[in-house]
């Protein structure tokens, strides 16, 4: 009994060294490949900050590298312009595409940097999973935007209502599938890496779908709202950048040592100026001012409206220190303006102040895995995300400002409703409201 009770432990405790030990050894291998994979990971992703394209090579061989990069920037930034442009020509559905179109790209950047560094080029189904779960996100979130937008038109149609109806039970279900997938593609010994994978899969759905959907419901509201943001922060990153390229000396924050306050400030208060000027110029036509609202006597989507009183002129009493100088300027102690540019000034200060903390952090991320960008689609500024880093930012921002300070309900979005329902059910509201407002007296004044 004695030896048998002896060598159950013995057993026993050969058993646990081998756990140990191959616990250590699956230690010592991640700390390996943790130590491999950072510094490997700046050479197999592409970057593109230092990439000169090989039509200007000949050129600009004969420059030193900071004056190459300030070209190429420039160039780079004014085709862009000259793109967004173009793109805002197109309209609405075409912002929407494109916004869809970079939501992707941004996604692809991030994940790719997750699969460098994890090396899990050699599991089952990772990759797809990420694209599955980004489609099925994208389902949710422009699910809702087409019931609040177009909800009249998709109940005509009798499958369409049915989508429209279960909506977010379907959402719910695609996740679900996605969730088993990837639970029965765990493979023991990579369960820690698969389970990053999966966390940095959601963090980046959080960071670019979410987004993006704010991005799309801003757009509705009026292009204004799109565009102002969008220029915003464009004139702060080129304004900063040149600031301190030419006059920067004092470094501002360690994440981004080429940052300085020269170009901080300087670009602040060019976000401000031209922001104003911006904003002022678009105030005074209805194809940036008007929301986008399906009309049903039309059968289409419209952007023709009488603009709300955000877009047309006002007069505000001056403070009694500014009535002196304005008297001497225009000869009035008030000032006309769109109500709007107040708002605009919020929005500038936003984007100057905050905006460019979006960026930090995007260069924190950076650092921390020895990667100097996210991809190489742009010559001179990097990836897609490089550029988009402060926009989401400032896409959330404008996005909490319209439900907090101007958004009301809007007789257009609550009749989308009415035209939803039944048809014995519009006829019981109609009565209700009938009712209601014969009850107030307010029939009897019309």
């Amino acid at each position: 009994m004695s030896e048998l009770r002896k060598r159950t432990v013995e057993d026993a405790s050969a058993t646990t060294r081998d756990v140990i030990d191959d616990q250590q050894k699956e230690e010592i291998e991640s700390e390996d490949d943790a130590k491999l994979e950072v510094e490997d990971l700046a050479k197999t992703l592409p970057q593109g900050t230092d990439h000169t394209p090989q039509i200007l090579n000949p050129v600009l061989s004969g420059l030193s590298d900071r004056w190459k990069n300030w070209i190429i920037r420039s160039i780079s930034t004014w085709v862009m312009i000259a793109v967004f442009c173009f793109i805002i020509y197109g309209g609405p559905l075409v912002l929407m595409i494109t916004t869809l179109i970079v939501q992707v790209k941004c996604f692809e950047e991030i994940i790719n940097i997750g699969y460098a560094v994890y090396r899990i080029h050699g599991l089952p189904w990772f990759r797809s999973l990420s694209w599955y779960f980004l489609i099925t996100s994208n389902y949710f979130f422009y699910g809702e935007n087409l019931m609040d937008y177009f909800a009249v038109v998709i109940n005509q149609t009798e499958y369409l209502r049915v989508l429209v109806t279960y909506h977010r039970f379907i959402s719910f279900c695609l996740y679900i599938i996605g969730f088993v997938w990837f639970v029965l593609s765990l493979v023991k010994k990579y369960y820690m890496k698969q389970f990053s994978l999966f966390a940095w899969t959601h963090v980046a759905l959080l960071i670019v779908v979410t987004q993006s959907y704010l991005i799309i419901q801003n757009i509705f509201q009026g292009l204004i709202w799109f565009i102002v943001p969008v220029s915003m922060i464009v004139i702060n990153d080129v304004m900063a950048y040149m600031f301190g390229f030419f006059f920067g000396r004092t470094p501002l924050i360690k994440l981004s040592p080429k940052k300085t306050w020269e170009g901080f400030i300087g670009g602040g208060i060019s976000t401000v100026i031209l922001g104003l000027v911006i904003s002022y110029i678009m105030c005074q036509y209805r194809y940036f001012v008007c929301p986008i609202e399906y009309s049903e006597a039309l059968g289409r989507m419209t952007m023709d409206c009488e603009p709300s009183s955000l877009f047309q002129p006002q007069e505000y009493v001056l403070p009694k220190s500014l009535q002196v100088i304005s008297k001497m300027i225009n000869g009035k102690d008030t000032l006309t303006l769109y109500p709007f540019l107040l708002h605009s000034l919020s929005m500038s200060i936003f984007s100057s102040v905050i905006g460019p903390f979006g960026g930090f952090f995007a260069s924190g991320f950076k650092r921390a895995f020895k990667i100097k960008d996210f991809g190489d689609v742009i010559p001179g500024h990097g990836g897609i995300m490089d550029r988009f880093d402060c926009q989401y930012l400032m896409a959330t921002f404008v996005n909490v400002y319209i439900s907090s300070f101007i958004q009301t309900a809007s007789p257009q979005k609550l009749l989308q409703q009415v035209f939803s329902l039944k048809p014995e059910q519009q006829l019981q509201l109609f009565q209700s409201l009938k009712d209601s407002l014969e009850n107030k007296g307010l029939l009897n004044m019309y």
